[in-house]
Formats: structure tokens, C-alpha cells, sequence
């Protein structure tokens, strides 16, 4: 672009976790920072509502003096799964420009529906192509049952997508037909197994829950094996073993929750909506984590449309807007 050099990246990779023995458990030492920034005329960080505010302090002081840091954003975006709300803080202390793109209007159900979600209504779309489907479910028994039915056989079937491309979201971990029940019943059907290594199998599909030098949160892979060095799991940048002190910090990952998989698309999704815990912001980015197809099995009832027109995001109580201003 104008004879420089882009390049795309996470920003887990780019703040360059090191494995520090030193480091206090469950701490990630990276090794850019205010001793050694990034070299960067300017650095564009999209998704940047899932930044919560020890990773944003982390990204600000690498950025050395001249680097232009950009935060971009969908309006109305959850918020992230950790402590704080920068985004949201750095707009509303007024200290910085705030711009505001004109989106594009949607091209296909998938981006019609997801603009409609964010916009606080909860509409049937068109969609020829079953690009979106609707699943109602009794209750959360019938949720889960669906749920394996549509990853394991109707949604390769139909639409020729293969399961390895199909993920599972729900709102939350916990609850009759939250991630950990629904990883459950997936995994009885798809890899059945005493879980050897760490409560894992090889063929186990993970997802990184708790961030590892190895990979972010959110991160999901395959485990391959294991032994007393750790666990080996496939992810998409290569082969990385898991020490046994860390492997907690994985989960199986046919189903994650939605803040686990903000940030990441997929061909087809499968959200589980049940009654409890949901917001606006959280249904839009289960939806928006859709490419070609999704499934949403609806077990909330009217919740769901009740969530989408009048519930916003539980507020947070932060500083961070005051001491910018001070």
C-alpha cells in the first residue's frame, strides 16, 4: 500500500509471547513492551472490543513514540471476556478521534440478519440457500440432541460443509445446554474416549480458554497425543506441545462460548440460544461469526427477541475514562 509493506498477524503473535519459567501461573510474559516496541508506522487492531484492559495496556506501551494506533470496532460489539471496557472508555473520555465508516448495506441473509440484530430487531430473512436456519427446540434436552444432529450429520449432508468447519456457540459454559453439556454429548458422539491426557483424546477438538504462550484465547486445534512432556495439539499456525501445568487452560471445542469465538469465523455455526444470560451485543456476535450457514436452535422462546429489542450489555464499573482525561 503506497510502497510499504502490510502485514497481517494476531496480536497475540505480534506482542510475541516468550515461555518465562519466572512468570506467575497463568501469566503470559510477552516480549514486545516499552523496552523493545514494535517498529511500526501503524498498526490497525480490528476486533478491538475484545481487548480487555491488561492486554490494551500491554499493546499501548509497545507502541513506540510516532506509531499510530488504530482500534476498530463494530458499533455495539460485546464486551470482552476480561476486566474493563477500554474501547468503549478511550471513546468516551473524548481524548481521542472517533470515526465512524459507513457499512455497506448487506448483500445476503447471513450480513441481513446480523444488521438487524445489532439494530435491536429480530427478523425472518430470505434465505433461498437455507443460509440461515431456524431449529426450535422444547427445552434444553431437545437443544443439545439437535445440536449433534446438526454438526454431525444435517449440516455436512445438506450443505456440504464439512464438520471440521462447523462450530458450535453458546452463551455460556454452564446451564443444561451450555458449552460444557453440549462438548459432552459431541464428544460421546464424535470421539468417545476415556480422555487420557488430561481429560483429552487424540482427535479431541480444543479450544484455548485461558490465553497459553503457545496460542490465544480462542484459539481452537486438535489434540494429536500426549505424554509426561504435555499435550499436543494441532493448531492452525503448527504442532505445539502443552506443558501438564498448563493444559487446564484448555477445553474441548466443538462448542464455545461466544466470547471465545468473537474474532473468528467460520463457514457454518451453530448457536444454542437458551433462555439465560442473553444480550444484544452477545446474539449479533454469535451470528456474525457465520460465513455460510447458520443454525440457530432456538430454545429461549420469546426471550431471544425480548433479548435482541431491549437488552444491552451488562454495565461495568471502570476508571480508565477518568484517568485519561486527568
Amino acid at each position: 500500500v503506497g510502497g510499504r509493506r502490510v502485514v497481517v498477524v494476531s496480536l497475540h503473535r505480534l506482542l510475541e509471547p516468550q515461555v518465562d519459567a519466572s512468570a506467575a501461573p497463568g501469566a503470559i510474559v510477552f516480549g514486545r513492551g516499552e523496552q523493545r516496541p514494535f517498529e511500526l508506522d501503524l498498526l490497525l487492531v480490528t476486533g478491538a472490543s475484545g481487548l480487555d484492559v491488561e492486554l490494551c495496556g500491554v499493546l499501548v506501551e509497545a507502541c513506540a513514540d510516532g506509531t499510530h494506533l488504530v482500534l476498530c470496532a463494530e458499533e455495539g460489539a460485546p464486551p470482552p471476556a476480561g476486566p474493563g471496557r477500554p474501547l468503549d472508555d478511550l471513546e468516551a473520555s473524548e481524548t481521542v478521534p472517533v470515526v465512524e465508516l459507513d457499512a455497506e448495506p448487506p448483500a445476503d441473509p447471513l450480513g441481513t440478519l446480523a444488521a438487524a440484530v445489532r439494530g435491536g430487531d429480530l427478523v425472518a430473512v430470505d434465505a433461498p440457500g437455507k443460509e440461515v436456519v431456524i431449529v426450535p427446540a422444547a427445552d434444553p434436552g431437545e437443544a443439545v440432541h439437535r445440536t449433534v444432529q446438526l454438526m454431525t450429520d444435517s449440516i455436512p449432508r445438506a450443505l456440504g460443509i464439512p464438520l471440521d468447519d462447523v462450530q458450535v456457540v453458546a452463551p455460556a459454559a454452564g446451564g443444561e445446554a451450555g458449552t460444557t453439556a453440549l462438548n459432552a454429548a459431541l464428544k460421546a458422539r464424535l470421539n468417545p474416549g476415556p480422555g487420557r491426557f488430561a481429560g483429552m483424546d487424540p482427535g479431541d477438538r480444543v479450544v484455548v480458554a485461558a490465553p497459553l504462550p503457545q496460542a490465544p484465547a480462542g484459539e481452537v486445534g486438535v489434540v494429536l497425543g500426549g505424554g509426561p512432556r504435555g499435550l499436543d495439539v494441532q493448531f492452525a499456525g503448527g504442532m505445539v506441545t502443552i506443558p501438564p501445568a498448563d493444559a487446564a487452560r484448555l477445553r474441548h471445542g466443538w462448542a464455545v462460548t461466544v466470547a471465545q469465538g468473537r474474532g473468528t469465523p467460520r463457514p457454518a455455526v451453530v448457536a444454542v440460544m437458551s433462555a439465560e444470560g442473553l444480550s444484544r451485543p452477545l446474539v449479533a456476535a454469535a451470528f456474525g461469526l457465520a460465513r455460510r450457514h447458520l443454525s440457530v436452535v432456538q430454545a429461549a422462546g420469546p426471550a431471544l427477541a425480548r433479548a435482541v429489542r431491549e437488552t444491552e450489555a451488562a454495565g461495568r464499573r471502570t476508571r480508565l475514562a477518568r484517568l485519561v482525561v486527568q
